[in-house]
């Protein structure tokens, strides 16, 4: 066994070792003992920036894990690593960068209290490595001393026997593994195994003992079969329900199953299993395999270097799965993700493919996005009144249906507030009402009166030469993804934009409005089957994490985040190749000028504040001119706020000027989404515009004066989505536009901006009609001129 750290244990009152190994004696002082829970944790300690963290992890062993959220339970993991992973691309030698990666990785999820095991190869590669030098120097020696030269000329290797490499690089693959794991303080321990072992029932007690006496002591045990002196497998012994020893693939499925693992990760050259061969057209990834499903895969080639293929590993996962073990097989070798694949895995991101022996009643989530994008395409080929009447239809199904509605929100309402997990902003987002099903209906019903003229509208036509036509035409963007938080009234009023607009869409609502979302999907199905495109819209219900969603970028076009600042901006990070339409933060200000109406200034200020204050249209920075302090009209600003329960936090220079000041703000850029605000002093409009753009996230803007020349400058200058004079920041709305919803309220250049109704879910594409036109004719030599007139746009005759 290699071990050089000194051991600091302690078994918990289950039995269960749960202290990470510490560097020296000392380390054990640091040990902070709760009575509470009867454990011991570690404090966290960094070595090369990883943080060593002990955490309790308790599972019993028994049918794998159905789903991939689960992974994070995981308790006992064997992490495999072909020969693919260790190996180097010439097949000589090992690739230490991605082996330094793994260990780190394993480091971590050990010292997180959870017990890794390694299944590798690589000792035939290392092995191969070793002797290749050493046959090239005795070569060059024999050469030199027979020509008197150092001249080293056509010297050959020769063909290296598999078993003499083995035996060769053994010793030190697992002395690299020992410098490796030394570098975070965690001890490994060879073992070699052959199939003789798990057959033989006192050698399988003696490895199964063994094994388990390592996790005890918290060692990383690193397993390979003993290639140098392995005998050939056992014929059929698989169909007696013993898998053979064949290759690293089946010696970790036979040792998972015997040390009862929850977890095997197999991690080869390639991502996992595909429904065609990899690297063709129309192959795959398949996210989620079942018992069964074998005929959907086509096994490709075996893997460049080692034993086993896909359908070796297919065929010793489906036997670890049947000995209670989940697995995942994955790529550990891509070079973006192997440095965190293992992690990923544990944290039930998708990577790979797992294996579940439950298959969910509905489609998968790539399925769901397909069927979006072909009901899309079809609902965007109706006419212009069938969107809208499907649209009158859900307007009308939301008003019939109001009790039932109304009453799956009240179980939303209860469990919340039972649970107790929703903020008092979230939970008015979540609350419908009657008033709140009233306002949706009318929105609907713009919706559909103003999206006759959406789809297919010509909005250029230009004469490019005689015969030769150019139009370009509006057309939907493609798939939408739109992730919401609490507010269920958003799966309608997105539905109807999306119809209007011809766009496919997957919604992805909160667990928190569960009830009340599948409610109003049912509604929004049944408006759809009217002209029979149901597969337009698309609600997620799998366990589907916003990361894996944003994801799919080969199948959704455009993602929409409606909800808290927290969440855009994680959508902003996690999505890879889609682009993201929305704002991170409303930091709205009202400034309030020198030449300001009193009575004004109170509505306007009350209303931006206090109608809503969750809303992201809501004032969070008050700006007032130095000339309104100490004035009739600042105090009334100040009882007002105080009669209405607002709590105030002062900016910097507001402090300045008072003995006795509120809390004095920590950021000038914070978005309370309550009854809080901060106020602030300001010189001039000018001033009030530098703030504003200094500190503000360009979403909505307010000037109140009495002077026109200040509020055209105010409104010119002002660089947000929405600047407003003399009106309450809560119009930023689509509704309150006339635009009958929003998807959001987008503060992006590009495309859309401010509230986004049925215009910034459309695109365009250009149409050309010819007549046997060739550009060679337009040639210095050719017999066509570009005459490139602008034509008149046709009217669209709608009912």
């Amino acid at each position: 066994m290699l071990c050089r750290a000194t051991l600091c244990s302690r078994v918990s009152s289950n039995g269960r070792y749960i202290t990470s190994r510490v560097r020296n004696t000392a380390a054990a002082s640091r040990l902070q003992y709760f009575p509470a829970s009867g454990e011991v944790y570690q404090n966290v300690r960094r070595w090369s920036n990883i943080p060593f963290i002990t955490m309790p992890l308790m599972r019993s062993h028994g049918k794998p894990f159905a789903h991939r959220s689960e992974l994070k339970h995981a308790k006992r993991i064997v992490v495999k690593l072909g020969s693919a992973v260790v190996t180097r691309g010439d097949e000589c030698g090992l690739a230490l960068g991605r082996l330094a990666s793994i260990v780190e990785q394993v480091s971590v999820l050990q010292n997180q209290g959870r017990e890794m095991m390694i299944v590798t190869s690589g000792a035939v590669a290392f092995g191969k490595q070793r002797l290749r030098h050493e046959i090239l120097l005795s070569q060059s020696v024999r050469q030199a001393l027979h020509s008197g030269q150092n001249q080293l000329k056509d010297m050959q290797v020769p063909v290296l026997e598999a078993r003499a490499c083995a035996a060769a690089g053994q010793s030190g693959l697992m002395a690299l593994y020992e410098a490796m794991f030394t570098q975070y303080s965690i001890c490994a321990a060879q073992i070699l195994v052959t199939n003789l072992d798990f057959h033989d029932e006192q050698k399988r007690r003696n490895l199964n003992g063994t094994l388990h006496e390592l996790l005890r002591m918290n060692i990383v045990p690193i397993i390979n079969t003993n290639d140098a002196v392995v005998p050939p497998p056992e014929p059929n012994s698989d169909l007696q329900g013993v898998i053979s020893i064949k290759d690293n693939d089946s010696l970790a499925a036979r040792l998972a199953v015997e040390m009862k693992a929850d977890l095997i990760i197999v991690l080869s050259d390639v991502e996992g299993l595909f429904n065609s061969p990899p690297g063709s057209d129309d192959a795959k990834l398949i996210d989620i395999f079942y018992p069964g499903d074998q005929q959907s895969v086509t096994f490709g080639t075996k893997s460049r270097v080692g034993m086993g293929g896909m359908e070796a590993k297919v065929k010793a996962a489906l036997w670890a799965l049947q000995g209670g073990t989940s697995v995942v097989i994955a790529n550990g070798t891509h070079p973006k993700i192997s440095g965190h694949v293992i992690a990923d895995i544990v944290d039930g991101k998708k990577v790979g493919t797992f294996f579940s022996e439950v298959k969910p009643a509905g489609p998968t989530v790539e399925q769901q996005a397909e069927m979006a994008r072909a009901g899309g395409r079809t609902l965007a080929t109706l006419q212009p009144e069938q969107r809208a009447e499907i649209i009158f239809h859900l307007a009308d199904l939301l008003t019939d249906n109001r009790d039932e509605i109304l009453f799956a929100n009240k179980k939303d309402m209860e469990e919340a507030e039972d649970k107790g997990r929703l903020a008092s902003p979230l939970l008015k987002r979540l609350s419908l009402s009657t008033a709140k099903l009233n306002s949706l209906a009318i929105g609907l019903r713009q919706i559909a009166a103003s999206s006759q003229d959406s789809v297919g509208r010509v909005i250029r036509r230009t004469q490019v030469a005689k015969d030769l036509e150019l139009e370009q035409v509006t057309v939907p963007i493609g798939v939408l993804l739109v992730i919401f938080e609490s507010r269920p009234d958003c799966l309608p009023q997105v539905s109807a934009l999306a119809i209007a607009s011809g766009n496919g869409l997957l919604l992805k609502g909160g667990k928190e409005a569960s009830n009340s979302n599948q409610t109003l999907y049912r509604l929004t199905q049944e408006a759809l089957s009217l002209h029979g495109v149901k597969d337009a819209v698309q609600l997620v219900n799998t366990r589907e994490e916003v990361e894996d969603l944003c994801r799919l970028n080969k199948l959704i076009d455009l993602i929409i985040p409606r909800g808290s600042s927290e969440l855009v901006r994680d959508i902003q990070k996690a999505a890879k190749g889609i682009p993201v339409m929305g704002h991170s933060e409303g930091i709205c200000h009202v400034y309030v000028d020198s030449e300001a109406s009193v009575e004004k200034v109170t509505r306007i200020v009350r209303d931006s504040k206090c109608d809503y204050p969750a809303a992201c249209n809501a004032m969070e920075t008050l700006l007032i001119h130095r000339d309104v302090l100490r004035t009739p009209l600042f105090d009334q600003i100040i009882d007002m706020l105080r009669v209405e329960q607002v709590k105030i936090h002062a900016g910097p220079r507001f402090a300045s000027y008072l003995t006795f000041s509120p809390s004095e703000v920590k950021s000038l850029r914070t978005e309370y989404g309550d009854l809080e605000c901060c106020i602030e002093v300001v010189d001039s409009v000018q001033d009030a515009i530098d703030h504003i753009h200094k500190y503000g996230s360009s979403h909505t803007d307010v000037v109140i004066t009495e002077n026109e020349k200040t509020a055209e400058y105010f409104l010119q200058h002002v660089d947000s989505a929405c600047v407003f004079w003399n009106a309450s920041t809560r119009f930023s709305d689509g509704y309150r536009f006339g635009l009958g919803a929003e998807v959001g309220i987008s503060t992006s250049r590009i495309h859309a901006r401010g509230p986004v109704g049925i215009e910034g879910l459309l695109t365009t594409k250009w149409l050309l009609r010819g007549e046997n036109h060739t550009v060679s004719d337009f040639s210095e030599q050719g017999t066509m001129k570009y005459i490139h007139e602008n034509l008149p746009i046709p009217h669209r005759i709608t009912n």
